[in-house]
């Protein structure tokens, strides 16, 4: 056999293992979209706060999110990075608690994401979540997501 009929066998070879695959995840893939619900935007400890709520199915995720209120003035000094106190909690609406997290957070001036509350619910129910960010000398004001979680 010849270095190009080896050649051919080999890329026809890599070619079928490679498929299989492909046509193995394509037959296992779900329709579950997941959707985003995010509560309004605040004011903490001098930046844009605000929560947010993925649902996918009947599972809830939530997340707060950090931003500048706006962006800086032209010629200011680089933003110092800032240990924030952050904290993230979310629950059934007359149920269980899906659980909370807090702690310091580091800021910069990119938009940071506090992740760590999450959980399975009954379709139907509604959902609560709470972000809160304090910096001295700012205490927190914290912002709220309430979403209703589809059947």
């Amino acid at each position: 056999m010849n270095r190009l009929t080896l050649l051919a066998a080999g890329v026809a070879g890599a070619a079928t293992l490679l498929a299989i695959p492909a046509e193995a995840g394509a037959a296992t893939a779900t329709t579950t979209t997941t959707t985003v619900t995010c509560g309004a935007s605040g004011l903490q400890a001098g930046l844009s706060t605000k929560v947010c709520a993925e649902i996918t199915g009947t599972g809830v995720a939530f997340y707060g999110q950090i931003s500048l209120a706006g962006p800086p003035s032209p010629g200011s000094p680089e933003l110092p990075t800032r240990q924030l106190l952050t904290g993230l909690s979310g629950q059934v609406v007359g149920g269980a608690s899906l659980g909370s997290v807090s702690g310091g957070t580091l800021f910069k001036a990119s938009t940071v994401q506090v992740r760590g509350v999450s959980g399975t619910v009954t379709c139907g129910s509604t959902v609560h979540g709470s972000f809160s960010v304090a910096d001295f000398p700012w205490n927190p004001a914290p912002v709220t997501v309430d979403v209703v979680v589809p059947c």
